[in-house]
């Protein structure tokens, strides 16, 4: 569990520890910023990340900063503008030394949505999904004849916490760069919180239902930890599948709705 904690941490505090120097210069090349969705309030990166370089992205809106790690093997990626509209600055940063960075790209983008909940459909690095995943076939599967949002919820909810198990032999091995697989927690039926929070968020997002992936703290459990906020009949509740999941593994009452007071946010996806 402490493993977990500072994985979740690290996601948390990187950009705080990123040293990024400006004398480089970054080129005026725009191929590596992909904005063909923006009217979705998500960009694309395309870049070759070179395979001996840590590469970092860094999305930044009135001094607040998300930062996220870049990957040889995954030349495409999308990301969300989840801090509402306004101008964002986009940073590719390449590591020199220790925790200092120096530029390669930069850009402005500008985001103007009407529904700025959109963003909250998409899929993006933390929360993968295509149509042709096994976990999105099953909510497909598992919303199938529901009419109403809260059914497709509940139906989804109650696959995932009688389900899926808490992994903690994950927990003890995780790595700081741990990126979800949405299938592998479906077909292993085991997961972190942030395994857990990914799951339930790709599969309600593929049904059209705006969810977030959320990270910070809560009264529930001692470690930092990952939950989703879901839009429901126009709010924005709180449902904590992993907390849900022990509480049933252990026979005792889960209630779907959490109290929002109980959680303190530190990072939304």
């Amino acid at each position: 569990m402490k493993k977990v904690y500072f994985m979740l941490l690290t996601l948390f505090v990187v950009a705080t520890s990123v040293q990024v120097t400006t004398a480089d210069a970054a080129t005026t090349d725009s191929s590596w910023l992909n904005t063909s969705k923006l009217t979705e309030g998500v960009i694309g990166i395309e870049y070759e990340v070179p395979k001996d370089k840590r590469t970092k992205l860094m999305i930044t809106k009135d001094n607040n900063s998300y930062t996220y790690n870049l990957f040889s093997s995954q030349q495409n990626e999308r990301f969300p503008l989840q801090q509402g509209n306004g101008s964002y600055k986009v940073t590719v940063l390449e590591n020199t030394t220790g925790n200092k960075y120096r530029t390669v790209y930069s850009a402005m983008v500008q985001l103007s949505l009407s529904n700025t909940n959109v963003v909250y459909l998409n899929s993006v690095q933390n929360i993968k999904w295509s149509s042709s995943d096994k976990a999105i076939q099953r909510a497909q599967l598992l919303t199938q004849g529901k009419k109403t949002d809260e059914e497709k919820v509940k139906a989804i909810y109650n696959y995932i916490v009688k389900n899926v198990q808490y992994d903690y032999g994950l927990a003890s091995s995780v790595s700081s760069d741990y990126i979800p697989n949405i299938d592998n927690t479906l077909t292993d039926k085991k997961g972190i919180c942030y395994d857990y929070s990914s799951l339930f968020a790709a599969m309600l997002r593929s049904v059209d239902i705006p969810t977030k992936l959320v990270m910070g703290n809560t009264s529930y459990v001692s470690q930092y930890h990952a939950w989703n906020e879901v839009l429901l009949n126009g709010k924005w509740v709180t449902i904590d599948t992993t907390v849900d999941a022990g509480l049933i593994k252990n026979k005792k009452t889960a209630t779907l709705i959490k109290s929002s007071n109980k959680y303190t946010t530190a990072k939304v996806y």
